[in-house]
C-alpha cells in the first residue's frame, strides 16, 4: 500500500506506521494501543491522508482470542480517531473494515452497501464497532471512506489465512517435510478472492477521488466472482507434482460459516472505474511460488 502511494505521489511524504519495523522502508514502530504514542505520531506528522489498515485481521484469530480482537480493532481505532480529531481535523481517512460485517445477510444473496449488517464473529463485530467509532468521533471536516473488502491474498500473507495455508502445506509436502496430507476445513463454502494488488489499487483510486465522494462514504471491494474452496484446492494441486490426500481437520471448521459470500461492487465501479486485473490462477500461482521460496530460505 505504502509503495503504491509513494509511486503515485512521489512528491508527498508517506509515513508507515507498523508493529514490524523495516528501517530500509522508513517504517515507524507504533502500537495503536499505546494512546500517548499514537497521539505523538499524529501530532508530529499532521497527516493529510490516513489509511487505517492495522487490525487483528484473521477471522480465525478473532474466534480464538476475541479479547485481543476487540482491543486492537476497537481500542486501537479509538486512539487513532481521537488523535486525528485533535491534530488533523481536515484529513481524509480511509478505514479498511471487512465484508464480514454483513454476516447473516449473505444468506439472502449478494450484498450491497444497502444490505443489513449482521456480523456473526467477534472479528466482524469489532470491525463494525470501529466503523461507528470513526463516524462518531471524526468531525464533519474529516472525509471518511469506509471500505469493506472481500477476501484478498498475496505473497507474504500469513498461514492463518486459508489460501496461504493451502500453498504452504503443498510446498512442505513437495519437500517431504510434511506428510502427504493437506489439512483443511470446510471446502464446500464459496468465497470471493482477490489479489491484494487489486485491492490496493481500489484504495488508491478512492483516495485520489476523495474530493468527489460524499464526506462519509462506504463501499464494497469485490471481484463479484466466487469460488468454492474445493475448486481452489484442485487448482493448486494442478500446479504441483506432489500427490496428497485431503484431510478435514476439525480444528479448522467454523460453526458459523456462511455457505456463499458474494458482494456487489457497483458503487466502487461507479466512483472509480476500478476493475480487478489479476486472475485467480495468477494469484494461486504467486502464493505457491512464494511458499516454495520461503521454504527454501528457511531450510
Amino acid at each position: 500500500m505504502c509503495e503504491a502511494l509513494a509511486h503515485r505521489s512521489p512528491a508527498d511524504d508517506v509515513v508507515r506506521l507498523t508493529a514490524a519495523v523495516d528501517p530500509k522502508d522508513g517504517h515507524i514502530a507504533l502500537d495503536l494501543l499505546d494512546r500517548d504514542a499514537v497521539e505523538n505520531v499524529v501530532a508530529t506528522t499532521k497527516p493529510d491522508i490516513v489509511i487505517h489498515l492495522a487490525a487483528q485481521s484473521s477471522t480465525a484469530g478473532g474466534i480464538v482470542d476475541s479479547g485481543d480482537t476487540w482491543a486492537v480493532n476497537v481500542t486501537g481505532t479509538l486512539n487513532l480517531a481521537a488523535a486525528i480529531c485533535r491534530h488533523s481535523p481536515h484529513a481524509t481517512v480511509l478505514f479498511a473494515s471487512s465484508s464480514d460485517v454483513y454476516g447473516a445477510s449473505f444468506l439472502r444473496g449478494p450484498v450491497s452497501e444497502a444490505s443489513l449488517v449482521l456480523p456473526l464473529s467477534a472479528y466482524a463485530k469489532s470491525k463494525l464497532v470501529a466503523e461507528g467509532l470513526l463516524d462518531a468521533i471524526l468531525p464533519g471536516s474529516n472525509r471518511l471512506i469506509i471500505v469493506r473488502p472481500f477476501n484478498h491474498s498475496g505473497p507474504g500473507q500469513r498461514e492463518a489465512f486459508v489460501l496461504p495455508s493451502f500453498a504452504a502445506q503443498i510446498a512442505r509436502i513437495e519437500r517431504g517435510s510434511q506428510p502427504a496430507e493437506l489439512r483443511v476445513g470446510d471446502l464446500d463454502v464459496s468465497r470471493d478472492f482477490m489479489d491484494v494488488r487489486d485491492v490496493v489499487e481500489a484504495y488508491v483510486a478512492l483516495i485520489e477521488r476523495a474530493e468527489a465522494l460524499p464526506r462519509r462514504f462506504v463501499c464494497n471491494i469485490a471481484s463479484e466472482r466466487v469460488f468454492p474452496l474445493r475448486h481452489l484446492v484442485e487448482m493448486l494441486r494442478s500446479k504441483s507434482e506432489a500427490t496428497f490426500d485431503i484431510v478435514v481437520d476439525p480444528a479448522r471448521l467454523r460453526s458459523n460459516d456462511v455457505r456463499v459470500a458474494r458482494g456487489d461492487a457497483g458503487l466502487l465501479r461507479a466512483a472509480t472505474e476500478w476493475r480487478p486485473r489479476v486472475s485467480i490462477e495468477d494469484l494461486l500461482a504467486s502464493l505457491l511460488e512464494d511458499a516454495r521460496r520461503r521454504l527454501s530460505i528457511t531450510s
